[in-house]
């Protein structure tokens, strides 16, 4: 397969991420389907992505005319098999769980066009795992997008040994064509962005628990010391301090239990529910989405 065979695209899980990528691919003009079990958060979706069209209208970024082409192009599905019938490309964005991820690339194998190339945009678990639950891991990559997908131009290309470079060249051509820069890294924990970002907003969270300073002064010394574009803890809170402390305990069990081992006060928070952004509480206070900075920890 090469890009010029790649027009159908399903995306699998209609939470935060798997509805950008939707949106992403939608208006870059491929035919795409958004797929959850939930048909309440498969519509919800769907409602969350012609949002944020609205919004891009308001800005200036997006014209009418554009949106309106996105969301012929879409349709929501409950149905898996529907989903992916006659998909090119089928991405999953379900939650961070090994099992549930393999669980899911069985079906998707099972359901899918045998030519369809199956990609996660998992943050750090293994490609290699996915791809062995299948019959054609030689089909199987990663293809890992950042929050806000309508925004951030980065997308990790996860290449595991078993994949065939038409593959990797088919969805690096992909990637260039949502307007959006590829690089492409090895089937290890963490990958490239996960392995770097986690360290930088693990050691912020022990400067914080250290009372080293505030997470408001932690991420100020970021964003004008190095030019960062947002800190490392509002990042955490972005992100979900659920995923980090996710992403800390995997990189922990595969590389070192020392770099990577989670701070007591992520853990707590998580066990108190202030998981950042979602839940409207983490190292900063949200209202609507929108940070109150005077309220950091």
């Amino acid at each position: 397969m090469t890009i010029d065979d790649l027009n159908v695209v399903a995306v699998i899980g209609a939470g935060t991420m798997g509805r950008g990528i939707a949106q992403a691919f939608a208006q870059a003009g491929y035919a795409t389907t958004l797929y959850d079990v939930d048909p309440d958060a498969a519509h919800r979706g769907l409602e969350a992505i012609e949002a944020t069209l609205e919004k891009g209208i308001a800005r200036g970024k997006v014209e009418p005319a554009e949106k309106e082409r996105a969301l012929a192009r879409l349709r929501v599905e409950t149905d898996l098999g529907e989903a992916v019938i006659d998909a090119d490309l089928a991405i999953e964005a379900i939650p961070e769980i090994l099992e549930a991820k393999r669980e899911m690339f069985a079906e998707l194998d099972a359901r899918s066009p045998e030519t369809a190339i199956l990609a996660s945009n998992t943050s750090s678990l293994s490609i290699g795992a996915l791809a062995d639950a299948t019959a054609r891991p030689e089909r199987v990559a990663g293809l890992h997008f950042f929050n806000p997908v309508h925004v951030m131009k980065l997308v990790e290309i996860v290449a595991p040994d078993a994949a065939a470079p038409e593959v990797v060249d088919t969805l690096r051509a992909a990637v260039e064509s949502l307007g959006k820069r590829p690089i492409v890294v090895r089937d290890v924990p963490g990958f490239a962005t996960s392995r770097l970002g986690v360290t930088l907003g693990l050691e912020a969270i022990r400067m914080v628990e250290e009372g080293v300073a505030s997470a408001a002064d932690i991420d100020t010394a970021m964003k004008l010391g190095y030019n960062h574009p947002m800190g490392p803890l509002e990042l955490t809170d972005l992100v979900g301090l659920d995923v980090r402390l996710a992403i800390a305990e995997h990189l922990a069990r595969e590389l070192d239990d020392r770099r990577f081992a989670p701070p007591a006060l992520l853990r707590r928070l998580v066990e108190e529910g202030k998981l950042g952004r979602k839940s409207g509480e983490g190292f900063y206070r949200w209202q609507d989405g929108t940070m109150i900075p005077e309220e950091a920890r």
